[in-house]
């Protein structure tokens, strides 16, 4: 199991608006680099906006950062697509067994855990701007030309 492909599909959206700033940046023309359906586009452009990080017009097409590169974690993206609810990345199995030892204690031990990892892993996604990824997606580019 891993997290939805929303959090890289939504990436891959902001970076490619930034990409394409000069031209219309569509759920189709979106959706051909993603590979994937424009509806799937349209749904997480949705996202976006709602949380203020794009700018969709009905009627118009194409989307438009509604924020500086430096203004965008990587963090707000992950929380604009709802990848998980909140302190949910992991979850812990129903019911186990209270007459076992490790049943009976189990959720107690693992949930601080579990807690602490989804911390560390959002105050890094928190520390990583939409400019580091279009800077680093350039240079990479620039090295394959």
């Amino acid at each position: 199991m891993s997290i939805s492909s929303r959090f890289a599909v939504g990436i891959h959206i902001l970076s490619l608006i930034e990409f394409n700033k000069e031209g219309t940046s569509s759920s189709e023309y979106l959706a051909s680099s993603v590979n994937t359906n424009p509806a799937v586009i349209r749904k997480i452009m949705g996202m976006l906006k709602k949380s203020g990080l794009i700018e969709v017009h009905p009627g118009i097409a194409g989307a438009k950062l509604a924020k500086t590169l430096t203004d965008i974690t990587l963090l707000d993206v992950y929380k604009a697509v709802n990848v998980v609810q909140e302190n949910e990345l992991f979850s812990v199995h129903d019911n186990p067994n209270p007459r076992c030892p490790v049943g009976k204690n189990i959720q107690n031990t693992i949930e601080p855990l579990f807690a602490a990892a989804q911390l560390a892993m959002e105050k890094v996604l928190g520390n990583v701007t939409l400019e580091d990824v279009v800077k680093d997606i350039t240079t990479k580019e620039n090295q394959n030309c």
